[in-house]
């Protein structure tokens, strides 16, 4: 497509639909083997019970996480004119300073070796993710792509149903059904990948056709799904975090400010009004579940926060507080069937446990970067901008009370990579000139930096 040659005109779009490219292909493998054909892997051939099931090294992650980095770096390779032209955006570079830091952290770390070992990892994954997406053609919709490989997880759950694969716990020497788990290892799990679908098919009933007839099949299957895992913390974040995402993106829009600072601003507004009226997370639990402790968690985060201030600004190093053998601080230390944890149930407190408050900072500013990116995305597609930022909230609320930040194999984490890549595509200037997916007619825009001039509508439309 070529450029006009004066401000006030962009060209039509030529594209007409969504094309297959390779580069967009290698994120959703990642996505779908961690999300489908690992968990049925498991469910197929159970590992180990306990923590030793938790420290066995797969057979099937040694071979197909090497291969798919491989291939996603031939193609940066192969694509390495488009490597010169590419602008990376705040979230990216961040997520890379995040990266570093955590290897960094393998030469301090308790045990380097386990370290070490699962940094690798990581890096495999996130090459796998970040480099080939960056290179996607504008076509190619990663978007859908993430949400049918959720419409066929949930799909496979709901045909188990009549299999009756229940998650059950001890609750003194009685044994107790607390949900349905499908093909995953438990029902927090699925309560995880259904409140996704649900999510992502939200966006999909934004569109005529079949997209929108499968989307509310979906939408209705995750609820479902949802219902019978007895997730409740899922559903309630499922059923609030867009809700969330479309207020944060209106008042960013109203008053010309970043969503991110949007998000800021009500976090430290809630922080402030807790400590002013005494209606704290606990209190709002207690409303909710009859359960002020969060199903026992605060007595992890309260040796989580012990053990931080034994390291508090390097942390024990990358995953190397959890799960590193028997002489670990998670052992020795750590009181009761607390020992038996495989991390504190928060990201934020693993993070800052293995990083220290170094690397909880980082954190934070790969999360504000993602949402303030996902922001600049609503000038262009505002659907595409909801949907990340609903699925962002998701998982940056979950992560208080489950650990995903920088976990290899953890689906949420996948799900926030593969977004904050979607919405950095959005950050280059070609965006502009071409649309992402498959276009519309070009409208005007009567506000912003480009006043008066045409652009294309970048949503997606069948």
């Amino acid at each position: 497509m070529k450029t006009p040659t004066h401000s006030f005109k962009l060209s039509r779009p030529e594209s007409s639909a969504s094309t297959f490219d390779m580069c967009a292909v290698i994120p959703i493998l990642a996505l779908a083997f961690s999300t489908i054909i690992q968990r049925l892997i498991y469910f197929s051939f159970p590992p180990a019970p306990g923590l030793q099931g938790l420290l066995e090294s797969r057979t099937e992650n040694r071979v197909f996480w090497p291969a798919l980095a491989a291939i996603a770096v031939v193609l940066v390779i192969q694509n390495r004119s488009r490597v010169g032209r590419l602008t990376l955006p705040p979230n990216i570079i961040s997520l890379l300073a995040y990266l570093a830091f955590a290897g960094a952290s393998v030469s301090w770390a308790f045990k380097p070796e386990a370290s070490f070992t699962r940094f690798v990892q990581e890096v495999m994954i996130l090459t796998a993710i970040v480099a080939p997406a960056m290179l996607a053609a504008r076509t190619a919709d990663i978007l859908r792509g993430t949400f049918l490989c959720f419409a066929f997880a949930a799909v496979v759950n709901v045909l188990l149903i009549p299999g009756g694969y229940q998650t059950i716990a001890q609750y003194g020497s009685t044994l107790v059904d607390i949900g349905y788990q499908g093909y995953f290892p438990d029902k927090n799990i699925l309560g995880e990948s259904a409140a996704l679908g649900f999510l992502l098919s939200l966006h999909e009933l934004l569109y005529p056709g079949h997209r929108r007839a499968l989307g509310m099949i979906i939408a209705v299957i995750a609820v479902i799904l949802l219902f019978l895992s007895s997730s409740k913390t899922a559903l309630g974040l499922a059923l609030l975090a867009p809700v969330l995402a479309g207020f944060t993106l209106i008042i960013a829009r109203t008053f010309r400010v970043s969503s991110a600072i949007v998000l800021v601003v009500m976090v430290l507004g809630f922080f402030v009004c807790s400590r002013l009226t005494g209606f704290d997370t606990d209190r709002i639990a207690y409303m909710l579940t009859g359960d002020s402790s969060f199903t026992g968690r605060t007595t992890i985060w309260n040796f989580a926060e012990t053990e931080i201030a034994r390291s508090p600004f390097l942390g024990w190093g990358y995953q190397s507080f959890w799960l590193v053998g028997s002489d670990a601080p998670s052992i020795v230390d750590a009181p009761g069937w607390v020992k038996l944890m495989p991390n504190a149930h928060n990201g934020y407190y693993d993070t800052t446990l293995e990083l220290g408050y170094v690397g909880l900072a980082l954190l934070l500013i790969f999360v504000i970067a993602s949402v303030h990116v996902i922001g600049r995305v609503a000038e262009h597609d505002y659907r595409r901008a909801w949907i990340l930022l609903s699925v962002a909230l998701f998982i940056i609320v979950y992560n208080t009370l489950e650990t995903f930040w920088l976990r290899a194999f953890e689906t949420p984490w996948v799900v926030f990579v593969i977004i904050s890549v979607e919405a950095a595509r959005y950050w280059q200037p070609s965006l502009l000139k071409a649309p992402a997916h498959r276009s519309r007619p070009a409208s005007s825009v009567g506000s912003g930096r480009l006043r008066g001039t045409w652009r294309p509508r970048l949503g997606a439309r069948s």
